[in-house]
């Protein structure tokens, strides 16, 4: 059987959706199935045609202005010739899907949507409402709709009056040796200090909240913050943190190496993620999969990994004393926390996936 996968982006390029896309697309190729993965690259440098871990990667160039949209409709014509049984799209928000649910023809369509409610920005969210209506159009035609939480299906439901039915729930999941490997390092940090390491991964966008972490650490003695990502939000961040006297306090990283990011998931005391809408936290799935105390805002799906102890929750408006007396909380749980949510691994997510293209 032949699966194409169809995304706005893949390895190399870092995020959620390509890595979702990687770690299931190479665990096909092992159990025999074939995959190409049809994506976009929107700076032009990678390899147009590739074969990565035995997966066939095709590019295309696409318009993608703030790393949005990538229009490259070049996938419609691809796709409309591709011999293929199962055409998968990821992420209803970028047009990769819409072409791909336009080539569709007599094949079955898989979507995951990674679906939030709205758009990031202002302007997005005005977008996303026209765009509704051939949204509309693309969840009905789908033989299956994939969502990563529970909090998504409603939201898929709600808006789109999708048959509750052709939903299935498979939340992302986790390599868990990897975690293993760091699970009792030692901090990353000063010789000759014991600061308290408060950690953020993500992109830095206003909805994910970091700012209340940064006016939080005046609280924090003795606390430092280590914001790992970029995005279009670092220079307000940086301006806040000099006008309250704690930019010396903060850690700006970016681009690191997975084995980096772990050493930093595994030696941090607490990771905060405050993000008004995701679809799934999984920072957060990461952070607890190291044994991270956390802290997360008590919205969207993130609310799906509060358990009350590994991850405390927090409300909006965020209460910057309150954030910071949580914060106190959990970074004096220690190291090696142990959750009672439930982690899927890839493994688990690509055999739920297969039961879904056999049927």
């Amino acid at each position: 059987m032949k699966i194409a996968q169809v995304c706005p982006r893949y390895h190399p390029d870092i995020g959620g959706v390509e890595t979702h896309v990687k770690e299931i697309s190479e665990r096909l190729v092992k159990r025999g199935f074939e995959v190409e993965v049809i994506c976009t690259d929107p700076t032009g440098r990678l390899p147009k045609h590739d074969v990565i871990n035995g997966v066939k990667v095709t590019r295309f160039r696409s318009i993608a202005p703030h790393d949005a949209f990538y229009f490259a409709p070049q996938i419609y014509f691809y796709l409309k010739k591709l011999d293929c049984e199962i055409i998968h799209a990821h992420n209803y928000h970028a047009l990769p899907a819409l072409f791909a649910y336009l080539a569709i023809k007599r094949r079955r369509f898989v979507l995951n949507p990674y679906y939030h409610g709205r758009g990031h920005t202002k302007l997005r969210d005005i977008l996303c409402r026209p765009y509704a209506l051939l949204g509309s159009q693309m969840f009905s035609r789908a033989d299956n709709i994939v969502c990563i939480s529970r909090f998504e299906a409603d939201l898929v439901c709600n808006k789109f009056k999708v048959n509750r039915q052709k939903i299935s729930i498979i939340p992302p999941g986790l390599n868990v040796e990897e975690f293993q490997k760091y699970k009792n390092m030692g901090k990353i940090t000063e010789k000759g200090t014991d600061e308290k390491r408060i950690l953020y991964v993500g992109r830095l966008e206003e909805y994910k909240g970091v700012q209340y972490i940064i006016r939080a650490l005046p609280h924090l003695e003795g606390g430092r913050l280590v914001i790992i990502g970029k995005g279009p939000y670092e220079s307000e961040l940086r301006e806040l943190a000099k006008d309250l006297g704690v930019h010396d306090r903060i850690d700006w990283l970016r681009d690191m190496s997975r084995d980096e990011l772990l050493k930093h998931y595994s030696s941090a005391d607490v990771l905060v993620m405050l993000s008004k809408h995701e679809s799934y936290g999984m920072t957060i799935a990461e952070a607890l999969a190291s044994g991270t105390p956390c802290v997360a805002a008590n919205e969207s799906q993130l609310s799906e990994l509060i358990d009350g102890s590994a991850c405390v929750g927090i409300k909006y408006p965020v209460d910057t004393r309150e954030l910071a007396a949580k914060i106190k909380t959990q970074t004096n749980l220690g190291r090696n926390v142990e959750t009672t949510v439930r982690l899927l691994s890839w493994d688990d997510v690509v055999d739920r996936l297969v039961k879904i293209y056999e049927s």
